[in-house]
């Protein structure tokens, strides 16, 4: 039985992660500026033509990676990036609703 409820305690704790997950990422207001595109823009930036950004490897973005320049950075999660500055901070979608994500 206890085997049971940690299976169901584990899938409710997904279901609702999950569910974390998207309401943070709605906060996304897609202006790029976390990806440097008012600087030296990550190679994997993708703007579309309204203005709006996307990764064109979100799924897989972590890591180290190159912006159009050449440049190495570390991409890292946006709440690692809560803390401090960047060119365009300003529009972030994250950054108005503060650490606590």
């Amino acid at each position: 039985m206890e085997r049971s409820r940690s299976t169901s305690d584990e899938t409710a704790y997904q279901a609702w992660l999950s569910t974390r997950q998207e309401d943070a990422e709605g906060l996304c207001r897609h202006c790029g500026a976390c990806c440097g595109a008012l600087e030296d823009p990550c190679a994997h930036l993708v703007m579309s033509p309204e203005g709006r950004s996307s990764c064109s490897i979100y799924s897989t973005r972590f890591g180290l990676r190159k912006t159009v320049s050449d440049r190495s950075f570390t991409c890292v999660p946006v709440r690692d990036k809560l803390g401090v500055s960047w060119p365009g901070d300003e529009r972030c979608g994250y950054k108005r609703v503060g650490p606590s994500l």
